[in-house]
């Protein structure tokens, strides 16, 4: 029975387990992402999220606890200065585990562990959403929608909005003549022939 036994030792010794964890904790804080084994990945997030909540206090004994950790000043400086102020408001979960497939060597699962605040794509990707409106199904939305519509589509392409204008401008050009003759208009002009 492997009742309360959390950690994954790795295949490893606990010295090599422990150097490969803080080789990949530096590694992630100073490159952002880094592609592993899943196994390892859970690992390393069991590993650096303590860390990364510690660097929330910039004090002194703060730093030396988690260069005890890491022993790599750059990673240290770099998860002080830029990334704990941008995780500041975060309660936790600075990490995501991306699954990318399976090695070829040795069908290892492979995936990309990643700090949440770093990733540009899906920051872009989660403002687009926030900035959508949604819409329940009740009919009180909709009957203020419609009384607010617009006489025209709206299009979301400039080429073809200046299109339709275009369009609606010939439009009004090619029936305005049209509207403009008289009966009494071509007698006159019967007569001058």
């Amino acid at each position: 029975m492997r009742h309360n036994k959390k950690i994954n030792h790795l295949g490893r010794k606990s010295a090599h387990r422990k150097a490969m964890l803080a080789n990949m904790a530096s590694s992630l804080l100073l490159h952002k992402r880094i592609t592993t084994t899943v196994a390892k990945a859970k690992a390393l997030k069991m590993y650096v999220e303590p860390l990364i909540t510690k660097s929330k206090q910039d004090t002194t004994h703060s730093r030396r606890v988690v260069f005890s950790y890491l022993q790599n000043k750059d990673a240290v400086s770099e998860l002080f200065r830029e990334i704990s102020a941008k995780i500041a408001d975060r309660p936790g979960g600075y990490t995501r585990i991306l699954k990318t497939g399976n090695r070829l060597g040795d069908n290892a699962e492979m995936c990309i562990i990643e700090l949440v605040d770093f990733n540009e794509n899906m920051l872009a990707a989660k403002d687009a959403k926030a900035g959508s409106s949604r819409r329940r199904r009740g009919g009180k939305k909709k009957a203020e929608t419609t009384a607010e519509k617009p006489a025209v589509a709206p299009v979301k392409d400039e080429k073809k909005a200046e299109a339709t204008v275009e369009k609606a401008e010939e439009a009004k050009v090619e029936e305005a003549p049209v509207a403009d003759e008289t009966p009494a208009a071509d007698e006159t002009e019967k007569k001058e022939e």
